[in-house]
């Protein structure tokens, strides 16, 4: 997410000069119950730019190619190639080709192919009662997350925080995918074993911040993203929910920050338990003597809480990362370092 945080500066609190739903349009578990279908060789799904743009045209054929290396026909939107500043072209433009997919009754899932910043600025400009009408797999992550929450509260049914269409696909990514959206399996949420030369496994351990299980629905995606929507109409009803969270780029005390927003706004209290993924190149420039490290921040904010939690799963800004369906419910084992999918994203 390149320059993410001074482009979340510079929007500000009237970045959105527009008018924003109310909150009847807020759907709930019991008033939408409809899942978007499942995946099978041949479907059509689009591929849309919601924030940053792609600087070289290969990458976008790079993240064709890898679609169609799914068995499925990948749709570019009309203005996928668009560019306004940092962006994927104007945000009216970027939400009408998501509103353009949603309505298509051709187009059977939707994936971004990067992230960057900008899907938040789209979401005054996107038709709801058209996404709510049509239930379809929305696939990305980073930036990502703000549409992937604002479906959550809007619209009601799953959506899945996972690659990219431009991301890597490496087999520990692409066989559980397959496996929850093509074949409506429930695949276990664990870390692979190290394979390196090493007496004790050191690569994808996890940490138990505090033990236990805990069961609700998976809400969350990047911290960045989740924490400056506080305040906007976008976000869901975190209450008994599993918060999974991940980063890039972001030192320990803007961590800390962030982690203070969500609680005094009253976030944190309400979870039944917490999942911290990948935080990548999150250590702060200088001298370190004396500061708190990633694992001393997230003690402070999450062992008060007394749910169940633990660091290190394998999602984030990494090659290899699982794909979580945001609104489904799910098992967590702080002390094993698993997440059991309970239900299915998928109809």
């Amino acid at each position: 997410m390149q320059d993410r945080r001074e482009a979340l500066a510079m929007i500000g609190a009237g970045g959105l000069a527009l008018a924003l739903p109310s909150s009847r349009g807020r759907a709930t578990a019991q008033s939408v119950r409809r899942k978007p279908p499942r995946l099978k060789a041949g479907d059509k799904v689009g591929l849309v730019g919601p924030a940053g743009f792609h600087a070289d045209s290969f990458d976008l054929r790079i993240a064709s190619e890898s679609i169609a290396a799914m068995g499925l026909v990948p749709v570019l939107a009309p203005h996928v190639n668009d560019r306004f500043g940092y962006l994927a072209g104007q945000d009216r433009d970027r939400a009408a080709d998501l509103n353009a997919m949603f309505a298509d009754d051709s187009i059977h899932a939707i994936f971004a192919v990067r992230g960057g910043w900008g899907s938040a600025r789209i979401l005054p400009h996107l038709d709801w009662a058209a996404i709510r009408a049509n239930p379809k797999l929305l696939v990305g992550f980073s930036d990502i997350t703000a549409l992937h929450l604002a479906i959550a509260a809007r619209a009601g049914f799953p959506t899945i925080h996972g690659p990219n269409a431009g991301s890597a696909w490496g087999k520990l990514s692409w066989e559980p995918f397959r496996a929850m959206v093509f074949e409506g399996r429930l695949p276990l949420v664990a870390n692979p074993p190290g394979d390196e030369d090493r007496l004790v496994q050191r690569l994808y351990r996890t940490r138990t911040i505090r033990p236990g299980t805990a069961t609700g629905r998976l809400l969350g995606g990047n911290l960045t993203v989740l924490a400056h929507l506080v305040g906007t109409p976008w976000l869901p009803n975190f209450d008994g929910a599993i918060l999974f969270i991940e980063d890039v780029d972001e030192a320990e005390y803007r961590i800390d920050r962030m982690l203070t927003q969500l609680g005094q706004a009253g976030i944190l209290g309400k979870l039944a338990g917490l999942v911290f993924g990948q935080c990548t190149n999150c250590v702060g420039e200088g001298p370190s003597y004396g500061g708190f490290t990633l694992g001393d921040v997230l003690k402070q904010h999450v062992e008060p809480l007394g749910i169940p939690a633990y660091q290190g799963a394998l999602f984030g800004h990494v090659a290899d990362q699982f794909s979580l369906p945001v609104g489904c419910r799910a098992e967590l084992d702080a002390s094993a370092g698993t997440i059991r999918l309970l239900e299915s994203p998928v109809a």
